[in-house]
């Protein structure tokens, strides 16, 4: 009996969320970004950010190790940011195989500064530990409760997302295509191709019920 050895594909995609940041000068909560990669494999995988104005930036954590179906988030602090700053910058996030450190895959992502402050509807859902950070001015009372009233919306949001997360970890509980079950029918086995897709989405979907 001819024993299968598990080879790693030389190149991957890299999964990373967002795929471009801005920062504004005039919001100091946009000065902290924060980048969360992936891992949707079954192995480990070492990471290393690169920048292409490194003086600029301060990347907390810049290599790592993501753990099989885990992320990490990578925090990145923009130090520069001045009117003369407001240019288009570049993350490339690298990743490699482990213990060997051959490079399966890369991705690029866009660093922006732009002058004001994000519109309304630019604004994501900020980190609860942002509010500290904020001064208590009106300005601020007037966003919170404008958040509040968006309550309902945000229920909704969440109840869909939660039916995702179901459908993923029912798609991820079946059988990958080539194994063995009496009780599945065949076309229910499913592609490691698109159980990656499923695991992607479920962590897309974890973070937006984490921030709601």
């Amino acid at each position: 009996m001819q024993s299968q050895v598990s080879v790693t594909p030389k190149k991957l995609p890299v999964f990373v969320f967002p795929q471009s940041i801005t920062f504004y000068l005039d919001d100091q909560s946009t000065h902290k970004q924060i980048l969360t990669l992936y891992n949707p494999y079954d192995f480990p995988v070492k990471f290393k950010v690169f920048c292409t104005a490194p003086n600029k930036y301060v990347v907390v954590d810049p290599e790592g190790t993501i753990k099989p179906r885990c992320c990490v988030d990578i925090v990145v602090r923009h130090m520069a940011l001045t009117p003369i700053n407001c240019t288009i910058d570049k993350f490339r996030i690298q990743m490699l195989e482990h213990p060997t450190k051959q490079i399966l895959g890369k991705r690029d992502v866009e660093a922006k500064v732009v002058s004001g402050i994000p519109e309304p509807m630019e604004r994501g859902t900020p980190d609860p530990d942002l509010f500290q950070q904020l001064p208590h001015t009106g300005k601020n009372q007037q966003s919170y409760t404008l958040m509040a009233n968006d309550s309902t919306a945000n229920r909704d949001t969440n109840y869909v997302a939660l039916l995702a997360g179901i459908i993923c970890i029912a798609g991820l509980l079946l059988p990958t295509e080539g194994e063995k079950s009496n009780h599945i029918p065949d076309y229910l086995h499913l592609s490691m191709h698109f159980k990656m897709i499923l695991t992607y989405v479920l962590g897309m979907v974890t973070i937006i019920v984490l921030r709601l």
